[in-house]
């Protein structure tokens, strides 16, 4: 029993500060004050037994992605640096984020939308640097390729005036798509990427995950033409990229199933994959920073290793 107090003690400060970002900075001031003596106990009552039921469940999820396999941080790069983002958060400055991209970002196959990782991304800086104001925006739209993501640039991300756009693209277009949409999605990030760093944000770009559906016989060829693609793009224009596909890929190897990380559906991530995928990326991230603050941030052409 003693051996779970330590997962059961992380699990609690975990869905506690879940629970807490899931309202904005600053609504709780903004909302009108109750009328204490119009408010009928018996509801009160009620609300606060489904609002601990809520807690509770939360808990009891996040025990349970505690007990399973740890994310393993071996191999994992970013290739590039995220000097604008690193220099404000070591600054303790305000930052925003935009994770824009389609149902992965969204978040779908969570159990929960504080589970998706723009949340779980969320709450690993904020923990990490609590004076810092940072906001991330899910600009997440499910089943979208980059000729509809373009269409949206604008309003889902650079009227946001973000510091950093993590961008996730190119699976749709591998499933759904041929040959010919995922070279067109070449010119269409490069368009993406001019506009994006007109604004002065940093960039990661994150490319398809690795799971059945994108790693099976008759759309393996066409996923790994993305990947390839997306890694010289990131190269070529010094931006960064996070290699989710061969992340994903390690947790196979390692585990000899998707069972863990994937659900049913054979192509999005679960509650585990999303916790680790989200914590690899801000662990990113956080070294980033810490190269800053130390004097040692290298130029954006050269890899970047987290070591263990």
């Amino acid at each position: 029993m003693s051996q779970n107090i330590p997962n059961r003690c992380a699990a609690l400060v975990l869905a506690l500060s879940l629970a807490a970002i899931a309202v904005p900075h600053g609504a709780m001031a903004q909302q009108p004050q109750p009328n204490i003596a119009a408010v009928n106990p018996k509801s009160l009552g009620e609300r606060a037994g489904d609002a601990a039921e809520k807690i509770d469940d939360i808990v009891k999820r996040a025990a349970d992605i505690f007990k399973r396999v740890p994310c393993s941080n071996k191999g994992v790069y970013l290739d590039g640096s995220l000097p604008h983002i690193a220099r404000k958060l070591a600054n303790n400055e305000a930052v925003t984020i935009v994770a824009f991209g389609s149902s992965s970002t969204v978040g779908y196959g969570a159990t929960s939308p504080i589970f998706s990782y723009p949340y779980r991304l969320a709450d690993q800086l904020r923990r990490k640097y609590p004076l810092a104001d940072i906001t991330v925006l899910n600009r997440g739209v499910g089943g979208e390729d980059a000729v509809q993501m373009m269409q949206r640039l604008q309003a889902a991300v650079l009227d946001a005036q973000p510091d950093l756009v993590i961008w996730q693209v190119g699976t749709n277009s591998v499933i759904k798509g041929d040959d010919v949409a995922v070279a067109r999605t070449e010119a269409l990030l490069n368009e993406g990427i001019d506009r994006v760093k007109a604004v002065g944000a940093d960039i990661v770009l994150i490319d398809p995950q690795y799971a059945p559906a994108t790693a099976g016989k008759e759309t393996h060829e066409k996923t790994n033409k993305m990947v390839n693609l997306l890694g010289n793009i990131a190269q070529t224009r010094q931006v960064a990229r996070f290699p989710r596909f061969a992340v994903m890929r390690k947790w196979h190897d390692d585990q000899k199933s998707f069972d863990q990380f994937v659900i049913g559906d054979g192509l999005h991530m679960s509650d585990w994959g999303y916790a680790c995928f989200a914590q690899l990326l801000g662990d990113t991230i956080i070294d980033s920073v810490q190269r800053v603050q130390t004097g040692t941030a290298v130029p954006a052409d050269v890899l970047m290793y987290r070591p263990l």
